[in-house]
């Protein structure tokens, strides 16, 4: 067991244990590429990951007891933070009952009625155990319910992976080529997985036709750095898909309940037929939701012929969680998060101008982005790719990890700021980025 000391008005930590360069080495014998998940290696930045050991409110602690300040936070889950007092109180309280049973419970109705209460025209959620389960399951009853089989989607937009969606995928499939409408981003995708899925540009409003089952968009794009909907595009989508026929789907696994009390619907007021969640909902454990209008979720088994099923789904965990979190995102949170997202995008813009370094740090509600490069800032995924292939990203991430930052490893990630951040951290992440933008050539 490891053990060590923890000096809390510094924020540093003595640990006596592996070091991180030492967990990595074990680590690439065991697990592909050392990592769990593609976004939390350090491909498209160089060098190895950091290990982390705990986290608390804004701040990580990694194995070697460094402290850093942290706008990845799960990629979203973690809107309170990490380790909330309430939400580990919820999840103790649900633990000493069972982890799970493979049957219903109160907690997974309680989570539901939640969601449904929110979100303005979703009558009805099926619970699941991840966003990637979300969409796919979303775009199978799309396709039960209309009798069609092309899907829309879009440039950049990720929505996770799943064999059919992808393509043009954004976040960590974009460091590579991104790949036609006709292409998979992976092997072990066949053409045939990716035949009915067209991928078009973000912000443009396509022409339909009467072969569409579903267009599905992230209302406010953020796995190709964030790109909000130029106005009339998501009005415009509504349009097209009720001319033919189709469905509209809004995967809000990031964008729901961060952007606001009822997610992009309510921000925009603009109304799917289906919509994905994820992260916020689970309070940092597994989990996924899509939901939509009764008629069009009835035809979900048990009660219709769309086959789909999960055995921790509704996990009573996750759902205690969920529901803790939902109950502590109120106006005055929601206001808090948009403040200290603009006081940090102003900051981090100010920083990057007095250092001569061309960049624009947008905001969409409390979801903070950075462009290197002149101009305005990207509205698709073109755009987002060429700022990438200027090369500066990594230069700032490694030069605000040395200073204790950590941002996403992935220059078409986005940041993070929970409510556990404040002026002081905002303060701390300022000075720091004005001590790399200086350095930079």
């Amino acid at each position: 067991m490891k053990t060590g000391t923890t000096d809390r008005a510094s924020g540093t930590q003595s640990v006596d244990g592996p070091t991180n360069a030492e967990l990595y080495e074990r680590a690439a014998k065991c697990i592909p590429g050392a990592v769990n998940s593609p976004v939390r290696a350090f491909r498209s930045v160089g060098g190895t990951p950091y290990f982390v050991q705990r986290g608390e409110g804004a701040r990580v602690w990694d194995v070697e007891g460094r402290s850093y300040v942290d706008y990845v936070q799960s990629y979203g889950a973690s809107i309170l933070g990490h380790a909330h007092p309430q939400v580990v109180a919820a999840v103790e309280s649900a633990a000493r009952l069972g982890s799970t049973f493979g049957a219903p419970t109160e907690g997974e109705v309680v989570l539901a009625e939640t969601l449904c209460g929110r979100v303005p025209g979703m009558e009805q959620v099926r619970l699941v155990s991840s966003g990637t389960e979300a969409t796919m399951s979303a775009i199978r009853l799309a396709r039960g319910f209309t009798g069609r089989d092309r899907i829309v989607k879009f440039e950049g937009n990720y929505h996770g992976h799943s064999d059919s969606l992808l393509a043009g995928a954004g976040s960590g499939v974009a460091e590579g080529s991104l790949s036609s409408s006709t292409a998979p981003d992976s092997a072990g995708v066949t053409r045939g997985a990716v035949a009915d899925t067209t991928v078009l540009p973000y912000n443009s409003v396509p022409t339909l036709d009467e072969t569409v089952a579903v267009v599905c968009v992230e209302p406010v794009a953020a796995n190709m750095g964030l790109v909000a909907p130029l106005p009339g595009f998501l009005e415009g989508l509504r349009a097209e898909c009720d001319r033919v026929g189709a469905l509209l789907l809004f995967d809000e696994v990031i964008t729901g309940f961060r952007i606001g009390a009822g997610g992009a619907a309510r921000e925009f007021g603009i109304q799917p037929d289906l919509w994905c969640f994820g992260k916020v909902i689970g309070g940092g454990l597994p989990v996924g939701a899509f939901g939509g209008r009764a008629d069009v979720m009835s035809h979900l088994s048990p009660q219709g012929d769309v086959y789909q099923a999960g055995t921790l789904s509704g996990n009573p965990l996750a759902t205690a969680a969920g529901a803790t979190v939902l109950s502590l995102l109120d106006a005055a949170a929601y206001d808090r998060l948009r403040h200290t997202a603009g006081d940090l995008a102003e900051g981090l813009a100010d920083a990057f101008a007095s250092a001569g370094v061309p960049a624009r740090v947008p905001t969409a509600g409390p979801l903070v982005g950075i462009f290197f490069g002149s101009g305005e800032p990207p509205v698709d995924f073109a755009g987002a790719a060429a700022s990438v292939a200027l090369g500066r990203y990594p230069r700032f991430f490694h030069g605000m990890l040395e200073r204790g930052i950590a941002l996403a490893p992935g220059p078409y990630e986005v940041m993070f700021p929970s409510l556990a951040h404040g002026e002081a951290e905002v303060a701390e992440t300022v000075a720091a980025a004005r001590e790399v933008a200086a350095e930079m050539d």
